[in-house]
Parts: structure tokens; sequence; C-alpha cells
């Protein structure tokens, strides 16, 4: 059995598809995730701009990001399954460093991650010490 790993997937969506239904498109993209064998943790729009350049003719694109668990040998299927849903645009599948993925995720909740136990202290002290560096560095 294949490892289960989280992903982050950055979406170019058409803006005007996206504009009519953000409901529909979202649930459309999750679903897509689910029929993979992956189970989505959170998906928000990002920010809709012009883009740098046109993309088969579009001007503007809403960016959408998801974060999923999925078995890694899925992720060629999933692929071609973004590449022929009608309101994407681009897509960008990246692993997200086990380290990293509950911070990620926190931010993507709009939560704050205050890290494992102790690691805030140990963050504090350091920056004490520096202040009292630099305190005595401007006293000489």
């Amino acid at each position: 059995m294949a490892k289960v790993n989280t992903y982050e997937t950055l979406f170019i969506l058409d803006s005007n598809h996206y504009a009519r239904d953000p409901g529909g498109v979202a649930k459309q993209l999750e679903e897509l995730i689910a029929e993979n064998g992956g189970e989505v943790q959170v998906s928000r729009m990002w920010m809709e701009q012009k883009l740098a350049y046109p993309i088969d003719k579009h001007q503007k694109g809403t960016y959408y990001l998801i974060y999923f668990s999925m078995e890694g040998p899925n992720l060629t299927q999933l692929a071609r399954a973004f590449a022929l849903a009608e309101p994407v645009i681009r897509e960008l599948t990246i692993k997200l460093d086990p380290r990293l993925v509950e911070p990620i995720l926190a931010n993507a909740r709009g939560e704050h991650f205050t890290g494992p136990a102790g690691a805030e202290g140990s963050d504090d002290e350091s920056t004490e010490s520096t202040g009292e560096a630099v305190a005595e560095t401007a006293d000489a």
C-alpha cells in the first residue's frame, strides 16, 4: 500500500465560469479529488487577477487553492481529470513537506498555528538574548 501524502494544488480557473457558479466549480474540483481516492483538507479562493499573458484567450483568471491527502500513484489519474475539467485553465500540484503540513493547513483555514509545546519558549529566549545584545551594543 502506498503512503498517503498531503498535496497542494493551485488552479487558475476561468473567471467567468467561476463567477457564474463558485460553489459548483469548487464542488466539482473536490469531487474529482474524492473520485480519485483523495480527501480534501482545505479549499479556498485565493485571488482573481489579470494574467501576465493570455492563456487560451483568457485575459484574467481566478486562483484557487486546494489542500488534500492522497496516495501518490493516484496523482496521474487526478492530473488527467483536472486537465479535462472545463473551468481549469492551468493547475500545479506539489507535495507538501510533512513537517510543514499542519502550519500550512492552519494558515489556509485562517487559524493561528502555535507549534509543538516548548517550541515557543525557545523562540522567546532567543529573542530576549538578541534584544539584550542590541541594548548592550547601543550603550557602548
